[in-house]
């Protein structure tokens, strides 16, 4: 009886899903809104990536929206990690891992920065820089269990760095434009600096990506340290 429940009800969801896909349009060009993005991208934003013009310039309040269930997600994490407390008795890292850390760290660094500058020239931006900052410093934490992180700075650089990207998005709202819609010369397409504020916007979302995670990070190394 359960076997003939299930088969009814996968079949009745066959069903549905064929139903509500029958009237797309596939096998067919892409929606008109995406081929007047990709048409009116680089006058109306300035970006050569039109992802970024897309993430940054068509609908800014939606990754706004990301980076609060980002900060949400890590202020949840730090309260319950952060109320472990012990001693580490985990025994430094070997040789290799702890040189290795100590090469990487400013490789990561300059890599995660470029990714977030270049965010509106090529593939990347704030949050997969950011993600790569995160790293930079979680690194030396895996060398080093001893280590720890100061989660001061961390704080200040995440709340700095979303109250500009805030900022900038208030300061098009308020001279008669689209929330975050792109202030500054626009500059020569292609260029680093171009597209205006957009570069600034994709620093702000790097440090504050690249600073929560990074304090996650330090706070579940932490937290499994004291566990063990």
């Amino acid at each position: 009886m359960r076997s003939l429940a299930t088969l009814l009800f996968l079949g009745g969801l066959v069903f549905l899903l064929l139903v509500l896909t029958a009237g797309l349009p596939f096998g067919r060009p892409p929606m008109l809104v995406g081929d007047a993005i990709a048409q009116a991208a680089a006058d109306e934003v300035g970006a050569a990536n039109f992802v970024t013009a897309v993430v940054l310039g068509y609908r800014g309040l939606d990754t706004l929206g990301e980076l609060s269930i980002l900060f949400a997600a890590a202020t949840a994490g730090g309260l319950v990690l952060g109320a472990s407390r012990g001693t580490s008795r985990q025994r430094p890292a070997g040789f290799i891992l702890r040189a290795g850390a100590d090469v990487l760290f400013p490789l990561l660094l300059i890599v995660g920065l470029y990714i977030v500058m270049h965010g509106h020239l090529t593939p990347g931006g704030g949050f997969q820089g950011g993600v790569v900052l995160a790293a930079a410093f979680f690194l030396p934490l895996l060398a080093r269990p001893q280590a720890s992180i100061d989660h001061r700075w961390l704080t200040v650089t995440e709340g700095l760095a979303g109250t500009a990207f805030i900022a900038i998005g208030l300061i098009a709202l308020f001279s008669d434009r689209p929330f975050l819609t792109p202030l500054l010369d626009r500059g020569v397409l292609g260029d680093l600096l171009s597209a205006g504020t957009l570069s600034l916007l994709y620093l702000a979302v790097g440090l504050k990506v690249g600073a929560e995670l990074a304090s996650l990070l330090s706070r579940l190394a932490s937290d499994d340290e004291a566990a063990s």
